[in-house]
């Protein structure tokens, strides 16, 4: 039976000693860190997650704002939003939550955002340093994904890594990480997607299996080794006749896999919890590059 990485657990611990780093800070008579976030729309799992991320910065001491707009802003008024909070020396770092409407242009978007400002660690300048390993913005997933089997010291080095989507977000990124020199990371590192035939020929042979395709219990027990660390960043509502009409899912067959691991996160309280956190610490970073300011 596998053990649990437990991203809620984690994520508590890492969000305490932020709490701790924010209240020497303030006590040193500097303001406290502060993260904007940009929401346009009405998408119900941004809005949830937008209000999470606000919720985060009440509990260890962030200063934080919220910027709503319809969706049917036009994309010169959200550019201006940006080029302001680019210009704000009181905001630390922001991000502007995705998807965004169809119509809109989202690289145009991601690169007006100022890097040193890139929280979410998606402008092509800091997936460029990341891809050089110099020091920058991690996207939070894969961050808090590394984190996580850092704080549970999941051995990385030499073993076979089988990421499975190749989003920016999670899966290139992921694979840039695992593959790095370092730890976590030195891992032999296969990247899958919709292209790949048998998929199963690589997982079966995985020591860690990173799923990230947003396709409720794709990842069943025959297609993992015994011993197998499986990270689930999937999450996915499905219906259902319970009183909230549905529940979460990851790519992960829960049930089978975890008989069969060594390692497994949960859906919800595994990658979740840890990409909220790893927000936050970007944020920090984002602080003290800019200064310490009053």
């Amino acid at each position: 039976m596998a053990q649990i990485l437990d991203g809620l657990k984690i994520s508590k611990e890492i969000k305490q000693e932020i709490k701790i780093e924010v209240a020497k800070i303030t006590a040193s008579g500097n303001r406290a860190p502060h993260l904007a976030a940009i929401l346009v729309g009405e998408n119900g799992a941004s809005k949830a997650y937008v209000n999470s991320k606000v919720k985060d910065c009440a509990e260890i001491g962030f200063q934080s704002s919220l910027f709503k707009f319809a969706s049917d802003i036009s994309e010169e008024e959200l550019l201006d939003k940006i080029k302001e909070l680019n210009e704000n020396p009181e905001i630390d770092g922001f991000i502007v939550q995705l998807p965004l409407p169809k119509e809109m242009d989202q690289e145009k978007i991601i690169m007006a955002i100022n890097p040193k400002k890139d929280v979410d660690g998606f402008h092509p300048e800091n997936f460029g340093k990341m891809a050089l390993e110099m020091e920058t913005f991690l996207p939070a997933t894969p961050f808090g994904i590394i984190t996580l089997l850092e704080r549970y010291n999941i051995t990385t080095e030499g073993k076979n890594c089988v990421i499975i989507g190749r989003s920016r977000i999670v899966g290139k990124p992921m694979s840039i990480l695992m593959g790095r020199k370092g730890n976590p990371g030195n891992s032999t590192v296969t990247l899958t997607h919709s292209y790949t035939t048998d998929i199963e020929e690589f997982t079966k042979n995985a020591d860690i299996v990173i799923t990230a395709l947003g396709n409720p219990h794709f990842l069943k027990a025959e297609m993992i080794k015994d011993g197998a660390v499986i990270v689930d960043v999937g999450i996915t509502r499905v219906e259902n006749d319970s009183k909230k009409g549905y529940y979460l899912a990851g790519d992960v067959d829960y049930e089978s896999c975890e008989k069969k691991a060594s390692w497994i996160t949960p859906v919800p309280g595994g990658v979740g919890p840890m990409t909220r956190a790893m927000l936050l610490k970007n944020t920090i970073l984002a602080y003290n590059n800019s200064g310490i300011k009053n």
